[in-house]
């Protein structure tokens, strides 16, 4: 269910600071040359860009090469270079590069140059295409807790079907997408710019992503930041099982805050009378969807959205209310923003490339069932958005152990409640990265470093980028 930083929420005003690129400077040579980014590719405006061959399978360095689209802001004479992931798996990183430039202080600004990518398999990156999906998945779709067995099999064949379909129309790229390319990929973009070591900025899966770069080229890693952590010790089956409870712990915290602002919603003084709000939502729209195509599915997906970030509480508080005083138009939006969305192909290849991931359907539904019983909200919900990966038709492809060679020292940032990679990931990604330190904000909000004002973790995040002294761990407030 991890998603990627998504803009919208971020509210940045970004000022670019490109025109340098296209001209690159003697004292940073690059093998890359900087123009115009493709008008579609979600570039701010004189964001520069550049594209870079790599081989599509690494064994076969000289074979068949694939094209990676690198997006840059800054001076190419900057003393630092920072490349940004900002998650998914399979999220596009052009964009990404503006709002970190502008979020940085000056002080690291004025050292940096910022770049970012599309991944292989996304975007502008050889993106794996799957084709189409809308007549396979209609809304209202099904149910995401079955209500019976052929609720349950209509959902599994609806598996099988996207990953019999990703199969045959992208078997070509397929084998190849996975993080340990990716971060192949990640030095060759390193060499391109001339640089012997490159700094780091992850979030959400881009944590796994840096910490593999990290693990497979510690001599070339510089400074490094990977916030909101992903847990390296399970498989990402197992992962989905981290997060039901904490995406229900966050339900929990939303649903105590509508309630303490009773006198702007009036759905209840308690966080229990606002759930029962909640849940009586759900059950109208199961028996009649709003608009006739906001099911109750579509509504739990809703609630699960509204969780990366506190800045989305008030838009769900005040979709209950339209919908109660007959307006659903905020259910029909989501339902809407879904249809165009209905299956996301390169995350679908990054994650189900991983190793450990059940091929008996039986396992799914057993470990599900007792999930549900600690995540009523979201146990089924994340079960399906990964079951087309026990019907994969390539992998599992091999994996570094992530911490398995000494790296360099590496910040992590963690909320304590975040519900998409939960703490248990970072305490863990702690203890095989030697040397790192864990800097644990008191808040919920997802991947929010740089995009929430937070002085704790921004004075100690700027020293370490600055000057590579890494801050002891420790605990920090919420920020804002």
């Amino acid at each position: 269910m991890t998603k990627m930083l998504r803009a919208a929420t971020i509210g940045l005003v970004v000022v670019s600071l490109a025109a340098q690129l296209t001209a690159p400077a003697v004292a940073a040579p690059t093998k890359l040359k900087f123009g115009a980014c493709p008008p579609d590719s979600g570039a701010l405006r004189q964001t520069a860009c550049a594209t870079l061959k790599v081989p599509l399978d690494y064994a076969k360095p000289n074979g068949r090469q694939i094209t990676l689209l690198i997006s840059a802001v800054g001076s190419l004479s900057a003393k630092h270079y920072m490349l940004v992931n900002p998650g998914g798996p399979g999220a596009s990183g052009i964009g990404v590069e503006q709002l970190v430039s502008v979020g940085l202080p000056e002080k690291v600004n004025d050292q940096y140059a910022v770049f970012s990518f599309d991944p292989r398999g996304v975007g502008h990156s050889s993106p794996v295409d799957c084709g189409d999906f809308s007549k396979l998945i209609k809304h209202p779709s099904l149910p995401y807790k079955p209500a019976n067995s052929q609720q349950e099999r209509q959902r599994v064949q609806q598996a099988k079907q996207v990953a019999e379909q990703c199969g045959r129309k992208a078997k070509d790229l397929l084998p190849y997408i996975t993080t340990d390319n990716a971060a192949r990929d990640m030095d060759r973009i390193r060499i391109a710019l001339g640089r012997d070591k490159i700094d780091y900025l992850g979030y959400s899966y881009g944590t796994k992503l840096g910490a593999t770069y990290a693990t497979m080229f510690p001599q070339h890693t510089g400074r490094m930041i990977l916030n909101s952590v992903v847990d390296p010790l399970v498989s990402t089956y197992r992962t989905a099982y981290e997060q039901d409870p904490a995406f229900e712990a966050r339900a929990q915290a939303l649903f105590a805050w509508i309630a303490g602002q009773d006198k702007a919603y009036h759905l209840g003084k308690t966080a229990k009378a606002v759930q029962a709000v909640w849940d009586k939502l759900r059950s109208d729209v199961a028996k009649k969807p709003a608009g006739g195509r906001a099911g109750i599915s579509e509504v739990d997906d809703l609630l699960g959205g509204s969780l990366y970030t506190d800045a989305e509480w008030s838009s769900v508080a005040e979709a209950i209310v339209a919908y109660r005083h007959g307006d659903p138009s905020a259910l029909l939006s989501i339902t809407d923003q879904l249809a165009t969305q209905a299956v996301d192909p390169a995350q679908l290849a990054y994650n189900c490339n991983d190793p450990g991931w059940p091929r008996n359907w039986g396992t799914w539904r057993a470990d599900t069932k007792v999930a549900n019983y600690r995540a009523p909200h979201f146990a089924w919900l994340n079960t399906w958005y990964g079951a087309p990966c026990a019907f994969w038709p390539v992998g599992p492809a091999a994996q570094t152990k992530i911490g398995s060679t000494k790296v360099p020292p590496i910040l992590l940032i963690q909320p304590r409640y975040d519900g998409p990679t939960p703490l248990i990931g970072a305490r863990r990604m702690h203890a095989v990265l030697t040397g790192s330190r864990l800097l644990v904000e008191n808040g919920g909000n997802h991947a929010s470093y740089l995009f929430s004002k937070n002085p704790c973790i921004d004075a100690k995040a700027e020293k370490y980028l600055l000057t590579g002294q890494l801050p002891a761990d420790g605990n920090c407030p919420a920020g804002s």
